[in-house]
């Protein structure tokens, strides 16, 4: 027992000269989150705390709506709302007459919701180029953004993009290539990425539609030849079918109708006439 209290002396007095809170050049302020993203028009918590342990006077500065929902003499736990654009959020702390504060800014992003892939043309000849262009509407921040062209899961290219305005932008990526034979067996997307553990916030991911090339293999040109040979002898032969079946028909046509008429003008003589004939 007498050990204990032995050291228990200049332990507190340790405390006291070397712990937060007990000296007055120590005063700290502090913001948690310190980096803070959200949607438009979204909302978060933000906490305000110091190490003083009797501070005079504490809040937060934002032009935005704010609501307490929890106090202690060393912390304050407020809820923001209604965050459309780009701003910053000051806690302040007044202890023995000083005053000191912390700032943090908060990020307003727009995530990749729509990815859309075009592949132009959809239908083409091995050892011939096609396209492929990713596209997204409306996207923020656009330094953060990471465009990836896909071949089944191999990626074959990434597209990244420079600072910018933080209002929303459309991206795009396009990459010309050769199609192969074993195109046509893969599936072809496009990723986009966008990386918010800068800001504070993490990785948003959606995906394009996946779209299927139709690779044919090049006909040879004896082949060529044959086809265009064989096309035109059954274009001939339509032809000359249809102008047969056209003159038979008007010979026919012909022939019925003089009989037609050479009978009618026996039956309109006389029948003492038609009688002598006989």
């Amino acid at each position: 027992m007498l050990s204990l209290h032995w050291w228990g002396l200049p332990t507190a007095l340790l405390v006291l000269l070397c712990c937060p809170g007990f000296s007055e050049d120590a005063f700290q302020v502090n913001m948690w989150p310190e980096q803070l993203v959200v949607e438009p028009s979204g909302s978060l918590e933000v906490n305000c705390s110091t190490n003083c342990v009797r501070p005079d006077l504490g809040g937060l500065e934002t032009p935005l709506p704010k609501v307490l929902l929890a106090r202690q003499p060393q912390w304050q736990l407020y809820l923001i709302s209604n965050i459309s654009e780009d701003t910053a959020l000051y806690c302040y702390f007044t202890c023995a007459g000083k005053q000191l504060s912390k700032g943090a800014n908060v990020s307003v992003y727009h995530p990749p919701k729509l990815v859309m892939l075009k592949l132009q043309p959809t239908w083409v000849a091995m050892g011939r180029p096609f396209t492929m262009e990713c596209r997204v509407p409306a996207v923020a921040p656009l330094e953060s953004l990471t465009l990836t062209l896909l071949r089944g899961r191999d990626p074959l290219h990434n597209q990244t993009f420079g600072r910018a305005t933080s209002a929303p932008q459309e991206a795009t990526a396009t990459l010309s290539i050769t199609a192969g034979r074993e195109d046509s067996h893969h599936n072809f997307s496009c990723q986009a990425e966008l990386d918010l553990r800068a800001q504070g916030g993490g990785i948003l991911r959606s995906f394009s539609e996946p779209q299927v090339l139709q690779v044919y293999e090049p006909l040879q040109d004896n082949q060529m030849v044959i086809i265009i040979a064989a096309v035109s002898v059954l274009l001939f032969l339509f032809v000359m079918s249809v102008l047969l079946c056209f003159v038979f028909g008007q010979h026919w046509r012909q022939k019925r109708t003089g009989a037609y008429q050479v009978r009618a003008a026996w039956r309109r003589l006389p029948k003492a006439y038609r009688a002598q004939q006989a």
